[in-house]
């Protein structure tokens, strides 16, 4: 290289002053021009040499490269101190060499954590309340909780619970692995921590330590480093990952547990080994281990939800351990939700993201143990200690709480965490006072969407107005449904979606599943949300629309199976709803039996394919309950074309169809009575002749009173064997048939009071299966061929000469046995079905003798809903009912007994006329004479 001269400066000049300023000493002799050249070369090279040895020092000083890889610079070191002489004299090299000697220490020395520690400084002592007032409350709640817990899950000590036999052993080859996350911000708690975890009887895995955004990041990366561990790594970002970062790399790590740690918690020495143990039990594996936990509130007496912050109210819950009002934790407790650290195997932990928070600013706490809950049934326990040994202990210094802002003291972090946890319990989370005091509620509807709402509103409003009765509605929320939409809908305020009270629970479905075209996040989370909610309201039916989505459908049907108390699902086409008001007024224990009935349609047909064809259109039209209702057809041989064809192209949708044909003629006694055999004791055949028409309230009418008189547990009423359908004009048993109206006869009671008969209908009517395997056994036992060989010969009815009748068979055990029918009884003998009296086996016969008017038999349908014509809009009480004999005399239940006594013409003989047959109801076997005073 070579310098460019200047005429006015030479350069020997010019180097001498540079030099010069360099080593600050008097002007040097002259250079000559072969040693500048030879000075320049030297220092270019020197300058080059140092350049690649400051590049490698400073690729291998890199954090992202391990430390133990580094090699030796030692020969780079003798090689400049060599070469300084050349460069700089001794008399300068003195004059620096202390302050060399200060930055080469301070790069090459190794730190220590006493160099770089620092601890929160704690100059007070533990806070205390003086309020009498508040520690009653507190230690009142307490002693209520743990008492319920120890007589329903059980509580331990912590002896008790090192006792329990664990999955780890802790000394042998089958020791757990346990990453411990600890994230900081602000604080000066690292050391302590650090200090206290590498003195754990247990020795961790790796420790984790975060640093999301922290203005302290250096200083927090210098501590890890002076440590010098390779367990424990340093993990920054200049992104705030806030709460829910941390459970995110949780997600990463290979142990078996995990250990997350705030930087408020000082672990005692014993921790480690005392939480590994006790997640290893069978009890507490499926478990949130920790040292902090808190009770959610309770509902106040306005039955509202205090805010979990309010002063001086025993409902607001409990923060567990509490110093403040001296409550300790000498028991394991479940809590709804721990605070300030986790302990959990690391598969547990993901269910924390298996829905999306409703915020991210806070809340990671309470969203772990609810969504644990609800996705993994694991429940959040806070460990007990022992007072005298704070190594036992999972915040050995809890003032380090009060020592900086937490999340708890601003008013805006309140509400959103009194908002969250509402949420977690409008959307099916078990807390402690849902498990406490379990509720019973009528019904919960669900809608998926604001025309399901509107669909369900008629049946809604009635349960909520009427006296004594709860329901709720449950709706998808998110895109699908929101709540405030729904509020709308129903003519209710939209702050009905945000108070803390019960009446309509909005899922937030849609903010789950997003875009998602899947159906599994709506499935699975309407499953998960209403089996916790009807754990929590036990409510004796679920009712939404048959048309709503099928695996809406299904999560329905799935949830209401998980309840032990039995929960009925109901689908109801959305015609049906305002037609089945009637529901708000049954009791929950019979609505509980809503879908237990079977009823079938068993259809009587040969040869009358119009009056078949207005059967099956009356049948069509009539409004259902959603129930599965399979129907039959009873052929005999000589049935014609006509309706052969009629039947097999006829589609039914509310179930099976199953045609029979007899390949011999059997008569309608064999039709009828072979129609129909039940499968089990909640199988009920509805017999209908060809030429009956029914009502299209007809179902409803059969399912009411099903669930009134037969399915309601505090109705007794054995003696209802049938419900019929048909009012009837005339007393028929009587030789004279004179007419008979209901209403007038019922006026003083009720004029369309419903009233039990002993004669059963043969114009529609529903059989009980019981009694129909009775009457089957009896007619094989008593029929004959001859009218007059019968041993049954009631008095005074007419029934005793008919033939080819299986009806007079059916009314003779009736009679005997104190058997009824319930009849229904409207304006005009509007009824359920009617007889239009067309030619057949009876009508118009040529060996009848007796001549039918059909204006006496064929009576008006009833096309209106039938609820608001009954005594007080309902079915009256079962002891209400009034009852008839077979002539149409009112006469009790207890007195229908003695007259069947009486005549004592039984297939049994009993001693007395205290004594009636009874039988085996499986078999329909008469087995013995029973008294019935």
């Amino acid at each position: 290289m070579r310098f460019a001269r200047n005429p006015n400066n030479r350069s020997g000049d010019y180097l001498e002053g540079m030099l010069s300023d360099y080593v600050g000493g008097k002007a040097k002799v002259k250079a000559t021009k072969t040693g500048c050249t030879w000075l320049v070369t030297a220092l270019t090279c020197l300058q080059l040499a140092f350049a690649v040895y400051a590049t490698i020092l400073l690729y291998y000083m890199s954090p992202s490269v391990e430390l133990r890889t580094k090699p030796e610079f030692t020969w780079a070191t003798r090689i400049a101190r060599n070469m300084k002489q050349f460069i700089i004299p001794p008399h300068v090299h003195g004059r620096y060499q202390e302050a060399a000697s200060l930055i080469t220490a301070e790069i090459f020395s190794p730190i220590t954590p006493s160099q770089v520690c620092e601890h929160e400084r704690i100059d007070f002592v533990q806070k205390k309340s003086s309020d009498v007032q508040m520690i009653k409350l507190k230690r009142e709640l307490y002693d209520e909780i743990l008492d319920f817990q120890s007589k329903t899950i059980g509580t331990e000590t912590l002896y008790e619970l090192m006792a329990m036999k664990s999955q780890w052993d802790m000394r042998g080859p089958n020791r757990p692995k346990v990453t411990v996350l600890l994230n900081h911000f602000k604080r000066k708690t690292l050391c302590s921590q650090l200090d206290s975890l590498l003195q754990q009887s247990l020795p961790f895995h790796q420790v984790w330590v975060f640093s999301f955004g922290s203005p302290n990041e250096h200083s927090l990366k210098r501590i890890v480093e002076s440590y010098n561990d390779s367990r424990i790594s340093f993990i920054s970002s200049s992104y705030d990952f806030k709460y829910y970062g941390r459970f995110q790399m949780a997600l990463q790590t290979e142990a078996d547990l995990v250990y997350i740690v705030d930087d408020d918690m000082i672990p005692g020495k014993k921790m480690l080994q005392i939480l590994s143990h006790v997640a290893g039990t069978e009890k507490y594996k499926n478990s949130v281990l920790g040292s902090i936990g808190r009770i959610l509130p309770f509902r106040q007496k306005d039955f509202t939800f205090p805010s979990y912050r309010k002063f001086r109210s025993k409902e607001a819950g409990l923060y567990l351990p509490d110093p403040a009002y001296d409550i300790t934790v000498q028991k394991i407790v479940q809590v709804d939700f721990l605070s300030s650290s986790w302990f959990l195997s690391a598969e547990l932990v993901k269910a924390l993201f298996i829905e999306t928070p409703s915020t991210f600013m806070t809340g990671e706490d309470l969203h772990l143990s609810y969504q644990l809950q609800k996705y993994r049934n694991a429940g959040s326990f806070v460990l007990p200690v022992d007072l005298t040994d704070k190594e036992t202990w999972g915040d050995s210094e809890h003032r380090l709480a009060y020592v900086s802002e937490t999340t708890v003291i601003f008013k805006d972090i309140v509400q959103v965490r009194d908002d969250q946890w509402w949420r977690a319990l409008s959307t099916g989370y078990v807390t402690q006072w849902a498990a406490m005091y379990p509720q019973k509620i009528d019904a919960l509807f669900y809608a998926h969407s604001v025309d399901e709402v509107k669909a369900l509103a008629p049946l809604l409003e009635k349960f909520r107005s009427s006296v004594g009765k709860k329901a709720y509605i449950v709706v998808s929320g998110g895109n699908f449904c929101p709540c405030e939409d729904a509020a709308a809908a129903l003519n209710w305020p939209k702050s009905v979606c945000k108070e803390r009270r019960f009446k309509i629970f909005d899922l937030q479905v849609g903010a789950l599943s997003g875009a998602s075209n899947s159906e599994v996040p709506v499935l699975q989370s309407v499953y998960s949300s209403l089996k916790g909610l009807i754990k929590i309201h036990n409510p004796s039916v679920i009712i939404t629309v048959t048309d709503i989505d099928p695996n809406v459908k299904k999560a329905l049907k799935m949830a209401s199976e998980t309840n032990v108390n039995g929960t009925a699902l109901v689908l109801l086409p959305r015609s049906s709803v305002s037609k089945v008001l009637w529901v708000a007024d049954l009791r929950s224990t019979a609505l509980q039996n809503w879908n237990r009935m079977r009823i079938s349609v068993n259809i009587i047909t040969q040869s009358r394919a119009p009056s078949l064809t207005r059967l099956l259109k009356s049948l069509s039209d009539a409004y259902y309950t959603g129930d599965e209702i399979p129907v039959s057809f009873n052929m005999d041989s000589k049935v014609d074309e006509a309706t052969i064809k009629l039947v097999d192209s006829f589609e039914w949708l509310h179930g099976p169809k199953t045609l029979r044909r007899r390949i011999i003629q059997g008569g309608l006694i064999r039709a009828v009575s072979e129609s129909w055999y039940p499968t089990s004791d909640d199988d009920f055949g509805l017999l209908l002749e060809d030429d009956i028409e029914v009502s299209p309230y007809y179902y409803l009418w059969i399912k009411y009173a099903l669930l009134a008189y037969h399915y309601d547990p505090q109705v007794s009423l054995p003696e209802l064997s049938s419900i019929s359908l048909y009012t009837p004009r005339l007393v028929e048993v009587v030789k004279e048939r004179p007419r008979w109206n209901p209403t007038e006869f019922f006026n003083r009671i009720h004029p369309n009071t419903p009233y039990l008969h002993q004669l059963p209908c043969s114009w529609g009517a529903v059989f009980f299966p019981k009694h129909w395997r009775e009457f089957y056994v009896y007619m094989n036992m008593r029929f004959t061929e001859d009218a007059k060989a019968n041993p049954v010969q009631i008095p005074k009815s007419r029934t005793n000469g008919w033939q080819a009748s299986w009806k007079k068979f059916l009314i003779d055990m009736m009679y005997l046995r104190g058997y009824v029918s319930l009849y229904p009884n409207f304006p005009n003998q509007a009824s359920f079905s009617t007889n239009h009296m067309e030619p057949g086996a009876h009508i118009s016969a040529k060996d009848n003798v007796v001549r039918h008017d059909k204006a006496d038999f064929e009576v008006p349908l009833l096309m209106e809903d039938f609820r608001t014509l009954l005594p007080n809009g309902k079915l009256p009480p079962a002891s209400k009912l009034p009852s008839l004999n077979l002539f149409n005399q009112p006469v009790s239940l207890k007195g229908l007994k003695a007259a069947g006594a009486k005549l004592g013409q039984d297939v049994l003989p009993c001693n007395n006329a205290t004594e009636i047959v009874t039988v085996d109801h499986i078999t329909g076997l008469p087995q013995q004479c029973s008294k019935f005073i």
